[in-house]
C-alpha cells in the first residue's frame, strides 16, 4: 500500500462550529429583512393610515382606475364615490390606491 491509514484519516475535514455553518443563512435573512420585508411593512402601514384618514370631499383613485370625489363614508368599510355628476358608486376602502387631494377638516 502506498497510502498509510494515518494519512487517509487526516484527509477528512474537521467538524466546523455549528454557528459558523448557519452564519451565512442568518446574514441572508437579515439582509432580506432590511431590504424587502421592513420597507413593505412600512408602506402597508402608511396605506392603512391613508385609508383610515379618508373623509367626505377627498378626491381618490381606486385600484381599478376610477377617479372621483368621496360623497359619503359608511361605517361598514365602504365609500360612496361620485365619479361624474349624479353618478355614485360604492367601493371598498381597501381598494383605494391613492388620495389625490385632501379637504380641510371642518372647524
Amino acid at each position: 500500500m502506498f497510502v498509510t491509514p494515518a494519512y487517509a484519516q487526516a484527509a477528512g475535514g474537521a467538524a466546523a462550529n455549528p454557528i459558523m455553518q448557519f452564519a451565512p443563512l442568518i446574514a441572508i435573512f437579515a439582509i432580506m429583512y432590511f431590504l424587502m420585508i421592513r420597507p413593505q411593512q412600512k408602506k402597508a402601514k402608511e396605506h392603512r393610515a391613508m385609508i383610515e384618514a379618508v373623509r367626505r370631499g377627498d378626491e381618490v383613485i381606486t385600484a381599478g382606475g376610477l377617479m372621483g370625489k368621496v360623497a359619503k363614508v359608511r361605517e361598514d368599510g365602504t365609500l360612496e364615490v361620485e365619479i361624474a355628476e349624479g353618478v355614485k358608486v360604492r367601493v371598498q376602502k381597501g381598494t383605494l390606491a391613492n388620495v389625490v387631494s385632501k379637504t380641510e377638516p371642518a372647524a
